[in-house]
């Protein structure tokens, strides 16, 4: 029987979990876990493709996601969205107006790039999808570095985006992260780990948004010691063992 109660938002949402999770899948088996057709089935496959969120072949799909790469962004960007949202809603409560605040790239700090465009600051986003978020608010003064956007995620990287950062003095830097344990924060590309210290050291206070699957991960390149971040903000299902590491390491954990 169909499953006619699911939306097409958590039809998706299986099939990508699925498909991250094993690798590859079969049409047959996707309908079996959706509770749907196998036409359905193809259809949402097709429209995952199109978004770059998965690969299509000939009776099935299998996952972008590579062993010691990053997933792309689209994938990122529907994974949980709870948490994520439950992580900004704290963070962007610790932030006073009329901050000066630098904001990280990635899906978290994009969630908290739009809950901070009505308030009254200054905001320089290290993403034009968070420029993007930001760009209108009244209130707000935004202001663009330089650099080089990374495809698909559109993070500012490179020479002109750390001169821009080199320049300026904030009040609270909101970093997103890839990985982070006792031994410090790492990130997948070699660019974002070099912008990541420029923002750790342009900034007074720096403050971790990480959902509690980031305390599991170490990917290739070093970042900084635990002991470099005023707080890390997560949400409160992270595992103790994980978060009481952090605070050990010399940081504060806040959990919501």
């Amino acid at each position: 029987m169909f499953n006619s109660g699911m939306t097409i938002s958590d039809r998706h949402r299986r099939i990508l979990d699925a498909v991250q999770q094993a690798g590859q899948v079969g049409v047959t088996r996707l309908a079996e876990l959706t509770g749907t057709s196998e036409m359905t089935v193809r259809r949402d496959l097709e429209q995952l493709a199109d978004q770059g969120m998965l690969e299509r072949y000939r009776g099935g799909a299998r996952s972008l996601v590579l062993r010691g790469e990053e997933p792309p962004f689209a994938v990122r960007s529907h994974e949980g969205q709870d948490a994520k949202r439950r992580i900004a809603e704290a963070v962007a409560g610790l932030i006073a107006d009329g901050e000066a605040v630098v904001l990280d790239s990635g899906t978290t700090c994009l969630e908290v790039a739009r809950l901070l465009a009505p308030r009254r600051l200054t905001v320089m986003p290290l993403s034009m999808h968070a420029a993007n978020a930001l760009a209108g608010a009244p209130q707000l003064r935004l202001l663009l570095p330089g650099g080089e956007p990374r495809p698909d995620e559109l993070a500012l990287t490179g020479p002109l985006a750390e001169a821009s950062l080199a320049a300026l003095r904030f009040d609270t830097a909101i970093l997103g992260c890839c990985g982070l344990t006792a031994g410090g924060m790492t990130a997948y590309d070699l660019a974002d780990a070099a912008i990541k210290r420029a923002i750790i050291a342009a900034a007074h206070r720096v403050i971790v948004a990480a959902e509690p699957a980031k305390f599991s991960r170490t990917a290739l390149a070093f970042v900084a010691p635990v002991s470099a971040f005023s707080m890390v903000v997560t949400t409160d299902d992270a595992d103790d063992e994980h978060t009481n590491a952090l605070t050990a390491a010399g940081t504060i954990v806040h959990k919501v």
